[in-house]
């Protein structure tokens, strides 16, 4: 096994465990999920890149004659990229004390002002930075504010 490998293995592991911590652990944590709003996604750009950038290696390592557990890493990595880019769903999970926003616990008592722009974007400003909470569905913005209401 060469440092290659080991270095996909980790990425893969990496991703992995993301995945499961984000779709599993995030919504079991901090007590029962009052609101789970889907989110847009941010731009794609990114992934295709990276997908891009994989399956070049996929068939440099194919027709160089890699090792075949590199290639079947790199598949690995390449599924992965796939599903964190284009499979998975963004959501902010509302509980009771607070939400998960991008997978970062925050209280409703930090929030200082909420704003909500023309082209639907619900701003959320804190002691020291903004969130800029964009969602799928326009009226979920209504789900949101009765909630947030509730829990004032």
């Amino acid at each position: 096994m060469t440092i290659t490998d080991i270095v996909l293995i980790a990425c893969v592991a990496a991703l992995l465990a993301f995945a499961i911590y984000d779709q599993a652990v995030v919504p079991a944590r901090k007590g029962t999920t009052l609101l789970a709003i889907p989110l847009l996604r941010r731009s794609r750009v990114d992934g295709v890149i990276f997908a891009g950038l994989v399956a070049i290696l996929i068939y440099n390592n194919i027709t160089q004659r890699g090792a075949l557990l590199t290639t079947w890493l790199l598949c690995a990595l390449a599924l992965m990229a796939i599903y964190l880019f284009w499979v998975r769903v963004p959501k902010i999970i509302f509980k009771k004390e607070g939400f998960f926003f991008a997978n970062v616990w925050i209280e409703y008592n930090r929030i200082k002002e909420m704003n909500l722009s023309q082209d639907g974007v619900l701003i959320m400003k804190l002691e020291q930075r903004r969130l800029l909470v964009r969602v799928k569905n326009i009226d979920n913005l209504e789900k949101i504010y009765k909630l947030m209401i509730q829990n004032q």
